[in-house]
C-alpha cells in the first residue's frame, strides 16, 4: 500500500471517530467527480496528517479547532466540531473557555456568535 493510500486509511479511520460514522458516510455518498479530489485532500490532509497525530489528545485538537474555525467566522464547520466533541472528550467547559479565548484574541463579536450557535449545538446534544 503506498504512503499515500496508509494516509487516507488512517485519515478516513481517524475522521469517522471524531465526528462520527453516519456523517462521515452521508458526506462520502455525496462525493461527485468534481469534490473527490477534495474529499481526498482533507482526508489525507486533515485527517490522516493532522488529526491522526499523537502530539495532542482529540480533545485538544477539538478545542483548538473549535476555537479556529469561530476566530475566522466559519460557524458551520464550528458547530459540526462542536457536535463531534461528543467523540473528542472535549467539554462544555473547554468549549466555553475555547471561545473566551476567541472573545479576547479574535474579537468580541466572533465570540458573540459562536457563543450563541454553541449553546444551540449543545442544548442539541443533550436533548440526542
Amino acid at each position: 500500500m503506498s504512503q499515500e493510500n496508509k494516509r487516507y486509511e488512517q485519515g478516513m479511520a481517524t475522521r469517522r471517530k471524531v465526528l462520527g460514522a453516519d456523517y462521515v458516510d452521508a458526506r462520502v455518498a455525496t462525493t461527485t467527480p468534481f469534490s473527490a479530489p477534495f474529499q481526498t485532500l482533507i482526508t489525507e490532509a486533515a485527517w490522516g496528517h493532522v488529526w491522526s497525530r499523537d502530539n495532542w489528545t482529540r480533545r485538544e485538537r477539538s478545542m483548538v479547532t473549535i476555537a479556529l474555525l469561530a476566530a475566522l467566522g466559519h460557524y458551520e464547520e464550528m458547530v459540526m466540531h462542536i457536535k463531534a466533541t461528543k467523540n473528542t472528550g472535549a467539554t462544555e467547559d473547554d468549549i466555553r473557555e475555547a471561545l473566551l479565548h476567541v472573545a479576547i484574541y479574535a474579537g468580541v463579536p466572533h465570540a458573540n456568535h459562536a457563543m450563541k450557535l454553541a449553546s444551540e449545538a449543545l442544548t442539541s446534544l443533550k436533548e440526542a
